[in-house]
């Protein structure tokens, strides 16, 4: 239930009103560059991955100034960089964490999955190895996808983009581009993936027909995933993510190109799957998450989507697969918001870029009345 109405004064001199519901907004550290995601630490650590390449610790709501070693090169040009950061499940007992980068260069890159042994008294990843390379190799420096998420069998999904240029290539279970894609957490393939001894197809591939996928989240309560991807000119999506699926791009979809011509004729096709929800204008969709937590008891259930273009997280107000309706909040942030979390004691964190003089922050939503 909204509570009241908050008039905001925007660094664009623009009066806006915001809904608060119940909640209050504090900075938890501050000074990163381009922050891309957080991982949640045992005792209270968390990890922040910067795209231009370096892993952080924030320690006491401090971001400690010396990166983490040991962290692979990433290839940092146009959307790419060191992206997603995911602790193994059983990290308390092994120390695993895994990071998605942009690997190569110019001529010739892709999206890797690494993973390394945290060593927090050396500041470094000790061990590190690659477990997911996505093929083919391409020419452009952007739609890497490159989200991740542990289902509950212990498995490793992983979303692939379509390297924009390729767009067809998301229809075609031969390569990687424009997929969903599930491995083991050393990187084999799992004996019940779909497309596993059919010809041709690539055994790591969960599901395909995507675009550009940056938010994947598996809930453990009721064994859905949960998916979101960018669209063109509109047709940004909200999936369920089902193995051997194909989700429609670029023969379905609600958007239209950047030149405004026609993609596609279609919106739906035979075959292909609907998104639960989409947007026209495109919000740029890239991080997720599902609130179950005590702070916030109406919220539980909800999705919560950033949007890089508008400058606020929406929540789906959600009925099982259902969305019943949307909210905008925390656009008082005034920046392009990148990823959004629930953390581990319930409430939800937010990373967000730099604007004008700021830097990068992550941010802790509290209810309005607590200390």
């Amino acid at each position: 239930m909204r509570k009241h109405c908050i008039v905001l004064l925007t660094s664009l001199g623009l009066v806006t009103c915001v809904q608060a519901q119940g909640y209050r907004l504090e900075v938890i550290a501050q000074g990163f560059d381009l922050p891309w995601s957080v991982a949640f630490l045992p005792g209270g650590d968390m990890l922040i991955t910067e795209l231009s390449g370096t892993l952080h610790l924030v320690r006491d709501e401090k971001r400690i100034d010396e990166p983490i070693a040991g962290v692979p090169p990433a290839y940092f040009a146009g959307q790419g960089g060191l992206m997603d950061v995911v602790l193994h499940p059983k990290h308390a007992e092994n120390r695993l964490v895994y990071l998605s980068l942009a690997a190569g260069d110019r001529r010739r890159n892709h999206t890797r999955i690494v993973r390394g042994t945290l060593d927090l008294d050396g500041m470094r990843l000790l061990d590190v190895e690659t477990v997911f390379d996505a093929l083919p190799e391409k020419d452009t420096a952007v739609h890497y996808g490159a989200r991740m998420a542990f289902l509950g069998d212990g498995t490793l999904l992983i979303s692939i983009g379509d390297g924009f240029d390729f767009r067809e290539e998301a229809q075609n279970i031969g390569n990687h581009l424009g997929t969903m894609v599930r491995i083991t957490d050393t990187g084999e393939v799992p004996k019940d993936n779909p497309f596993i001894g059919l010809s041709g197809a690539r055994p790591e591939i969960y599901s395909y027909g995507h675009r550009n996928p940056q938010g994947v989240f598996y809930d453990a309560k009721s064994g859905r995933i949960f998916q979101i991807e960018h669209g063109a000119r509109g047709g940004d999506e909200l999936n369920l993510i089902e193995p051997g699926v194909n989700y429609g791009w670029p023969i379905t979809t609600w958007g239209i190109d950047y030149s405004g011509a026609r993609i596609s004729p279609y919106t739906t096709y035979p075959g292909t799957a609907q998104p639960l929800h989409h947007w026209t204008p495109s919000i740029a969709p890239s991080g997720m998450t599902i609130y179950r937590g005590a702070a916030f008891p109406e919220w539980t259930g909800d999705i919560f989507v950033t949007s890089l273009v508008f400058r606020k997280v929406v929540r789906l107000d959600m009925d099982k697969t259902e969305v019943s309706g949307t909210e905008d909040l925390f656009a008082e942030i005034d920046a392009r918001i990148r990823d959004v979390r629930t953390g581990p004691d319930g409430l939800i964190y937010i990373l967000s870029e730099p604007a004008g003089d700021e830097s990068g922050k992550i941010w802790r939503v509290l209810p309005a009345d607590s200390n």
